[in-house]
């Protein structure tokens, strides 16, 4: 089973804002597979499913953004994942401008603090994320978490709106062909979709 794990904050106040664009990808893509209403299951919102032929199951962890991590364990503990073959962490990215995305097979937390709890958990950087572009941070913010749980505004917002496909074809490629295929086609980042 592969794993797709959107990173964001619960609760409805959080919705639209730069931190939740994780949650954000991930509801879009339950949408495009027809995999239903997230319910709840431990400390995550989870559907599971069929696409492509694979078992994919989309998770948003309800523990908040810098405790994402503790809904590893339990999983590991169930499904015994290899996170560099079946794991991929959607995240928003504070170093790429709206309008961008970028796939990694490994690196660094980079300062964001759900990717730190995720890593904690895993005791690895080896796994594959999506850093969907929420930057860049205004030279006259010195608050990062002001700026993150801030809403984007409306040109922003429709600019997040029409990645949402492309970045789910990634998310397809790298479903059937793998995360080495998914960056050498989508880390080009194709324009946009319109709304």
């Amino acid at each position: 089973m592969r794993t797709i794990l959107g990173l964001g904050n619960p609760g409805p106040e959080y919705d639209g804002t730069r931190h939740n664009a994780g949650f954000a990808l991930a509801d879009h893509l339950a949408a495009r597979w027809g995999l239903g209403a997230f319910r709840r299951d431990g400390q995550a919102r989870a559907v599971r499913g069929s696409v492509r032929g694979r078992a994919v199951e989309l998770l948003k962890p309800q523990t908040y953004m810098n405790r994402s991590g503790a809904i590893l364990g339990p999983l590991r503990a169930r499904t015994g994942f290899d996170p560099g073959r079946d794991l991929l962490v959607l995240v928003d990215e504070v170093a790429l401008p709206v309008g961008r995305f970028r796939l990694r097979a490994k690196g660094s937390a980079g300062g964001h603090n759900g990717l730190k709890s995720l890593e904690g958990s895993l005791r690895t950087q080896d796994y594959a994320r999506l850093r969907i572009g929420v930057g860049p941070i205004p030279l006259d913010y010195d608050d990062m978490a002001d700026f993150v749980l801030g809403g984007f505004d409306r040109e922003e917002a429709r600019t997040i709106e029409s990645l949402l496909d492309p970045m789910a074809d990634a998310v397809e490629c790298w479903l059937a062909d793998g995360i080495e295929t998914a960056m050498t086609r989508y880390n080009k980042n194709p324009k946009p979709t319109e709304p």
